[in-house]
């Protein structure tokens, strides 16, 4: 049987001391340098373990400051499904209210922001063409738990009431609402998860390390004649939050 990596052993004895309550939640812990000596192996072991801990929310890192042991933080269940948006709006909400968790969620909006190759592609449309973005930050109890930036093109919602997806009389009342104020339906919802690691702007945002793993949903709203109408990047950071698919069952 092969042996355990080092940064695995460190993690383990990190995680050990934790639970004996050597170091309690919001502790600093030493320097890397200071561990390594006492378990016997080099700094970038001890960053690899750490790194390690962080991702799976044991362990927090501040810029600048060092890393501690992280304060008891109950994940959040993400709920993903074709139902969630209707008729009352945003599924976050929906979900926070389920936690009994206090929602709320900062964005900006740039509107007539050309679209990527990428994006156009995703969005049917040609690359460069005009799209309103928007930027999101989702809370609950006040800590970031999720981002997302969105993309629209311009040509189905420019000159309506629903061109800034937060502003104006249907702020907030999310796409598939929004959507049917101007008489478009969505149909379906098409999403593409998979893991990776944080960018360090992610992880700034979120308060979690670069090195911390999310999982990043491509998600793209459909009409019912078959046409992109919105897509987005969502990052949602793994220590944190749990995501759940609810699959409808058609009798």
């Amino acid at each position: 049987m092969s042996e355990q990596p080092p940064y695995l052993r460190i993690a383990d004895e990190l995680r050990q001391r934790i639970a004996e309550h050597v170091w309690e939640p919001g502790d600093r812990l030493p320097s890397r340098a200071q561990i390594g000596q006492e378990c016997g192996v080099g700094e970038n072991v001890v960053r690899r373990a750490q790194e390690l801990l962080i991702s799976q929310g044991v362990l927090e890192g501040r810029a600048g400051s060092g890393t501690y042991v992280a304060e008891p933080r109950q994940r959040v269940r993400v709920v993903r499904s074709s139902a969630r948006e209707q008729p009352s709006g945003s599924p976050f909400r929906q979900d926070m209210k389920a936690l009994r968790r206090q929602s709320d969620w900062e964005s900006r909006t740039d509107a007539k922001v050309p679209a990527s190759a990428e994006i156009a592609a995703r969005l049917g449309i040609i690359e460069g063409e005009l799209c309103v973005r928007t930027t999101y930050e989702f809370l609950a109890d006040g800590k970031p738990v999720q981002l997302s930036t969105s993309w629209e093109p311009y040509a189905v919602t420019g000159g309506t009431l629903v061109v800034l997806p937060e502003g104006g009389p249907h702020a907030g009342a999310g796409v598939v609402n929004r959507m049917a104020e101007i008489g478009v339906t969505i149909s379906h919802a098409v999403e593409q998860p998979e893991p990776r690691h944080a960018t360090a702007k992610e992880a700034s945002l979120l308060g979690i390390q670069k090195a911390a793993l999310v999982t990043h949903i491509r998600r793209t709203y459909y009409s019912d004649d078959g046409r992109p109408v919105e897509t987005a990047d969502i990052v949602v950071p793994a220590a944190h939050c749990e995501i759940v698919y609810e699959i409808p069952i058609n009798r």
